[in-house]
């Protein structure tokens, strides 16, 4: 059976990384005993040296023609989101796309495939740092900004570095099966599968509030009682508005209702708890200002996509 042929586009100031990570997972680098066969190419719109994001130049042999051939075509994060790919790069994928071939956008390297309009219709996502300049750009496509990889047919993406990795080892499940792919993963020391539903960890920064502005005060006071039964009339009060008054001018300068951004801060809250302590799931509950375990739970797997037990296996600083 011959190999399936998957080629890695490549080009000045490309992530090192995302460049490795598909010899990884197809096995070309650590190869299981039975592992199907796997051929990765690169290739550059001038082959030639390129010099990667690390300052490493590295040599590519191909051209833009080794698409032709294609099974698998990969794009790695493309250096900058407001720059347009080039327009022999975006032949070359509309080219391929026409013959039904199999298009990866990794990070931003979807960029690159919204320029050649192949995600027009379809969903998609991005990393999490643009998907303001991305919805802008393609607002054609089915955004889902929180998602760790998407998988639209013929034409997946995925999130931000790691994920990266979890969109290609879900290549290889899809392909030859979950035994395959998690054998790839344990080489990997890596989680055999995460689901590309699962929300991105994005960060929730801090609104920027104009100084002098009363409701500085009043969050920053909430964040430090979010234990507290903080309803909207007290949050008011500690703002010296009227109720009606205090609502308005909390969605003008937040963009969400008071009952989305507590739930959302103390989310935040109590990800830091069960990244720094060994606080018991009903201890974090109550300091983070749940009330119970279950609704506890509840929120955070809603905002997170994963129950707190998880998160904390996945990232606690605590070592044993």
């Amino acid at each position: 059976m011959p190999a399936i042929r998957v080629v890695i586009l490549a080009f000045e100031g490309v992530s090192l990384f995302q460049l490795s990570i598909p010899a990884m997972a197809f096995g070309v680098v650590y190869k299981p005993s039975d592992f199907p066969a796997y051929d990765v190419q690169y290739c550059a719109q001038n082959p030639g040296r390129l010099c990667s994001d690390q300052g490493i130049v590295i040599e590519v042999n191909h051209g833009l023609d080794a698409m032709d051939d294609a099974n698998v075509i990969i794009i790695p994060a493309w250096p900058d989101p407001n720059t347009p790919a080039p327009i022999e790069i975006i032949d070359a994928l509309k080219k391929a796309h026409a013959k039904g071939i199999l298009i990866v956008g990794l990070c931003l390297g979807a960029f690159v495939l919204g320029d050649a309009g192949l995600l027009d219709g379809r969903e998609a996502t991005t990393h999490w740092m643009a998907r303001d300049i991305f919805a802008q750009r393609f607002p054609l496509s089915h955004f889902r900004p929180d998602v760790l990889y998407v998988d639209d047919g013929n034409i997946i993406t995925s999130a931000g570095t790691v994920a990266a990795i979890d969109c290609c080892l879900h290549l290889v499940r899809q392909r030859h099966g979950a035994e395959v792919s998690n054998r790839i993963a344990r080489l990997l020391v890596t989680p055999p599968h995460r689901s590309g539903g699962q929300v991105q960890y994005i960060e929730r920064p801090i609104p920027q509030l104009p100084t002098g502005d009363r409701l500085v005060n009043v969050l920053e006071w909430a964040r430090q009682h979010l234990s507290e039964n903080l309803s909207l009339d007290l949050l008011a009060e500690v703002a010296n508005m009227s109720r009606r008054t205090f609502t308005r001018r909390f969605k003008e300068t937040t963009g969400t209702t008071v009952t989305q951004w507590l739930n959302s801060e103390r989310v935040v809250r109590a990800q830091a708890l069960l990244e720094s302590t060994d606080l018991s799931i009903e201890q974090i509950a109550y300091d983070a200002g749940f009330g119970t375990p279950l609704s506890f739970r509840q929120q955070f797997n809603h905002q997170l996509g994963m129950p707190p037990s998880e998160y904390r296996r996945t990232f606690s600083q605590k070592t044993s």
